[in-house]
């Protein structure tokens, strides 16, 4: 006992410095995002120095000892996940809603790459990002964890060829549900009236998610509280339809290309580029993408990154400046769209 209290003391001292260190870093790289988005809105230039250049700092202490006076606890699992059947059940429960799931999942693909075509998406930016998103073989329902093995844990709730997570899809239909409805609305008017009855009523059920999304205030927190529940998941359902799905999954990287084109930035966005606005957000990805390109060898991406969402990303810390960030998702990229799923989806589009 008395090693075990020498140890345990010198692994605080070693961590509670770490903590002050990291503390330190990451209230910089807030402090630094802050001037950088005062900057723009005052039209001043950025500078190399409006971004942190140092790395993280990494603990590298002893590591926590064991207490020998108390059994060793079992592992434990992470939270449940809830995965597409909780979705499916969920739309059922709260909203009487049943997707029309697509008899193959080339049939998915063609719906959505007649979308994504439609709405301006280039071919190679919806390949490419769903090659990278969604392994290159995955299908309409494949979800986080799941890539490979049913049988899994699913991580997060990300879904389909985007991997929209649950906030996504209720946020999108808080801001854009006008869309779905106005394109669901379309293709009832194209089909005889005897046909019409099932997207009309899906057209009702459309509406009730709407409200729901509708229901807070447009934020980000907001949504993802609603995200949570029953009917928020029922929601994410949505996703696996066959006349909604392509619009939700199409309007997540449309979204990125508005933002984009709302701040003055009118060259097509590379896939890579795209996909750092879909990994970190409008707005952190746009600083990535506009940012001269010798800087990107010498900005670290933490500058783009909450401190738990660096920490849970191994890619962006492994690649961790700009440019190898970059360079790495365009190379996954150039794998991924070797597969069949890549290539079923690229003779998919008009």
């Amino acid at each position: 006992m008395e090693k075990y209290r020498r140890d345990l003391a010198a692994y605080q001292r070693a961590w509670d410095a770490y903590q002050a260190v990291a503390k330190t870093y990451w209230a910089s790289i807030a402090e630094k995002r802050r001037a950088r988005n005062a900057k723009r809105v005052r039209g001043t230039a950025l500078a190399l120095d409006d971004y942190v250049l140092d790395q993280p700092p990494v603990y590298s202490g002893p590591p926590k000892p064991r207490d020998p006076s108390k059994l060793a606890e079992p592992p434990t699992l992470p939270p449940y996940v809830p995965v597409v059947a909780d979705f499916l059940v969920a739309a059922l429960n709260e909203f009487k809603f049943a997707p029309r799931l697509p008899k193959t999942d080339g049939e998915f693909k063609r719906a959505y790459a007649a979308t994504a075509a439609a709405a301006g998406l280039s071919k190679q930016q919806a390949v490419r990002i769903y090659a990278f998103e969604a392994t290159g073989n995955g299908t309409y329902d494949i979800q986080a964890g799941l890539e490979y093995s049913k049988t899994g844990r699913a991580i997060t709730t990300a879904l389909g060829y985007n991997q929209l997570l649950a906030t996504n899809s209720v946020e999108i239909l808080a801001e854009n549900g006008g869309h779905v409805v106005a394109a669901l609305a379309a293709s009832a008017a194209q089909i005889p009236d005897g046909s019409r009855q099932f997207l009309e009523k899906k057209l009702t059920t459309v509406r009730k998610m709407i409200d729901f999304a509708k229901s807070v205030p447009d934020d980000w927190n907001q949504h993802e509280a609603l995200a949570g529940t029953s009917k928020g998941l029922a929601v994410h359902a949505l996703n696996l339809d066959l006349d909604v799905g392509p619009f939700l999954q199409t309007q997540k990287l449309l979204d990125s290309i508005v933002f984009a084109r709302r701040k003055g930035y009118a060259a097509p966005l590379t896939a890579a580029e795209l996909e750092m606005m879909n990994l970190t957000g409008d707005g952190n990805g746009f600083d990535m993408v506009t940012m001269p390109a010798e800087w990107r060898a010498k900005v670290p991406t933490a500058n783009f990154f909450q401190q738990r969402g660096y920490r849970d990303n191994p890619v962006a810390q492994k690649n961790n400046v700009v440019s190898a960030l970059i360079a790495a998702t365009d190379a996954a990229m150039d794998r991924e769209v070797q597969k069949p799923g890549a290539k079923e989806l690229a003779a998919a589009f008009p």
